[in-house]
């Protein structure tokens, strides 16, 4: 989920709910706006997808789509449908600024930069502009040197929902998720169940969460969003941010139409026998303003949160209270511009002498960072990014430490980068100095004249798409980055005018230093009639359906249309010689309709490529009727293939 624009912990804007009054039967087109307007993106997007989906579609619906994909997180599918916007050339002011955003949050940050760079060309300069910029520049640097963190997705706690903002206690964990049942109330923006207090065992050894469950208490009853959590050392005393549930909310107009918006609120509850006494924060005001996700000082005599009330620095910022003699929170105060920022601050939590939080106003990786402060109250000095992996390109928060030595540090943090099971994910992190060096070293060449290939931009994902690092070729088109032990990777090179390749290495334990060598095969496209294979993309015997290895396989040729704009294809598809040859040459149409229709789900417009099934006339080996071979013989003609029609 979008983090400040769907559960309101950016603080701006959860929730909008009210009446629209439209026509009896309204246009395709004014419900899908309707739906836009009041933030539902998740089902905007479906019907802006259809739409879209014509010839000379209209540019608005074109942005309202990759607006609602922005929100929803879902960057790559955005970055497409921006490109296509931009490319246009009658984007909006903002397309233009989202498509750099959305650039720097799939990790693309020189990209980024020349996008930033145009908006400032074409709409002048700004202080947001430079600040893009300049975390753009500081992010090549961090992704070519990261820092020795190691992160680990708690798979056995997240979803393909949401779940972050853990809180330690004792051998256990607290956390806010997206409950998977299928009944109940839903949000319109996200389309999911709204946001409950989970519990999960924490190992104390390694810091793996297991065994997770809704947490008991009345805490957890709400008709909208509950979490983050935390408590007081006791644990009898605990912190729940929500969403404000009653109809006294803060009124809110936009695009001609009035909303109600439902503001944070921080409640308190007090353990009470078997039960739990539940009171305001007493600065909580719904009507003017936000206020949620609170921490703790060590001695418990400070309280920070988040909100957005009059009096800070920009958006959000972090506020604190001090705990009276009298056992009440005094007067918010802010914690100071060494903290804060033009931008939004959140997610406070404190170890040690430093605090630590997220914010996008400072330079940064892209959407929200990790930072720490020292200081205390709002006494604070040396501010520092914790650079990557720490960040990422995506929205990184709720960090919290749980150990911390001399020799290694543990903890959690929380992130919708690519690569985790679901929307928002928990990852544990931990800092401990390797033993053994294992090192990935490569080329990137031509693949048809076996030229080498500079700068080429080279990705290395662990484990689904997690960005681990992402460096340039240097001059002699060499690449190099250090591994884990026992961790598969998959390193990708990518550059304008070739169309991608990719190779996993699988898992090594390796007793010494060890060095790990490929070499990456980029297909030139720049001629009219070239054709080759898409590699690795099957189909299942007798059917049509994209799978899963395949449709991985599609997002790099779309990603290689998108960045060659010109380009035309006919995508063909093969079977084997297994059936009728008209059966087989229908199956074949089918086929190659669904990786085009696939495609052109995916923002690239249906006008560039062509559909073609050629069945069992092009077959690659001796399997032809009559002729006995093995299952892999013939998977190998069920295969795909691209000719360049115009470039």
């Amino acid at each position: 989920m979008k983090i400040k624009h769907i559960i309101y912990t950016g603080l701006t804007g959860l929730l909008l709910s009210g009446s629209v009054h439209a026509q009896e039967q309204p246009s395709l087109r004014l419900r899908a706006q309707q739906l836009y307007d009041r933030y539902e993106y998740a089902n905007a997007a479906g019907l802006f997808e259809r739409l879209v989906d014509r010839k000379n579609p209209r540019v608005s619906d074109m942005e309202r789509l990759a607006e609602s994909y922005y929100y929803l997180n879902s960057y790559d599918l955005a970055e497409n449908w921006y490109a296509r916007v931009v490319q246009s050339g009658e984007f909006s002011e903002v397309s233009l600024w989202n498509y750099a955003e959305v650039l720097k949050q799939n990790g693309k940050y020189r990209e980024a930069r020349e996008q930033y760079q145009r908006y400032t060309e074409k709409y002048g300069a700004s202080d947001r502009a430079s600040l893009a910029m300049a975390g753009a520049d500081s992010a090549v640097r961090w992704m070519a040197e990261p820092t020795s963190h190691k992160l680990r997705n708690e798979r056995a706690v997240n979803t393909d929902l949401g779940q972050f903002s853990v809180f330690p206690r004792g051998s256990e964990v607290l956390y806010a998720g997206e409950p998977s049942t299928i009944l109940g109330k839903r949000s319109g923006m996200t389309g999911q169940a709204y946001l409950r207090v989970y519990s999960a065992e924490r190992n104390a050894a390694d810091g793996a969460l297991g065994n997770p469950s809704l947490l008991d208490g009345s805490f957890n009853s709400s008709n909208f969003h509950i979490g983050p959590i935390v408590a007081d050392a006791s644990g009898e005393t605990l912190y729940v941010t929500r969403t404000y549930p009653g109809k006294d909310t803060e009124k809110h107009r936009e695009n001609g139409r009035k909303y109600r918006r439902h503001n944070l609120e921080l409640k308190i509850y007090r353990k009470d026998g078997n039960g739990w006494t539940e009171s305001d924060f007493p600065y909580n005001n719904v009507k003017e303003y936000s206020l949620g996700h609170a921490a703790l000082s060590a001695d418990g005599r400070t309280l920070y949160y988040a909100s957005d009330m009059p009096g800070g620095q920009g958006g959000v910022d972090i506020w604190y209270s001090e705990l009276g003699a009298d056992g009440s929170w005094g007067q918010p105060r802010n914690a100071g511009q060494a903290v804060n920022s033009a931008g939004d601050e959140m997610f406070p939590t404190v170890a040690g002498e430093y605090l630590y939080y997220s914010s996008d106003g400072f330079p940064g990786m892209g959407g929200l960072d990790i930072f720490r402060a020292k200081g205390e109250r709002s006494s604070f000095s040396g501010r520092e990014n914790l650079r990557f992996p720490v960040n990422s390109a995506a929205d990184d928060f709720s960090f919290v430490l749980v150990e911390e030595s001399e020799e290694a540090l543990q903890g959690y943090l929380s992130s919708n980068r690519p690569g985790g099971a679901g929307g928002d994910d928990i990852y544990s992190f931990s800092l401990r100095k390797p033993k053994i060096l294992i090192v990935l070293e490569g080329l990137t060449v031509n693949r048809k004249t076996d030229e080498l290939i500079p700068d080429a931009s080279v990705t290395l994902y662990s484990a689904g798409r997690q960005i681990v690092g992402r460096v340039r070729s240097d001059g002699k088109a060499a690449f190099r980055f250090d591994l884990d032990r026992n961790t598969p990777y998959r390193v990708l090179a990518e550059k304008q005018g070739f169309h991608a390749d990719s190779a996993n290495i699988a898992a090594v334990n390796p007793t010494k230093d060890t060095t790990i060598r490929v070499t990456l095969r980029l297909e030139p496209v720049f001629k009219v009639g070239d054709r080759f294979v898409l590699e690795n993309i099957y189909y299942d015997f007798d059917r049509h359906n994209i799978r899963k290895d395949a449709s991985e396989v599609l997002d790099q040729l779309v990603r290689t249309m998108r960045d060659n704009p010109t380009l035309k294809i006919e995508l063909s598809s093969h079977t084997d010689s297994r059936g009728t040859h008209r059966y087989n040459e229908g199956l074949s149409q089918r086929r190659a309709q669904a990786a085009v229709d696939y495609i052109v789900s995916r923002g690239i417009a249906r006008e560039r490529l062509v559909a073609k099934g050629y069945g069992e006339t092009r077959l690659v080996n001796r399997c032809k009727d009559g002729v006995p071979c093995t299952v892999e013989e013939h998977q190998a003609n069920r295969r795909t293939e691209v000719e360049v029609l115009a470039f």
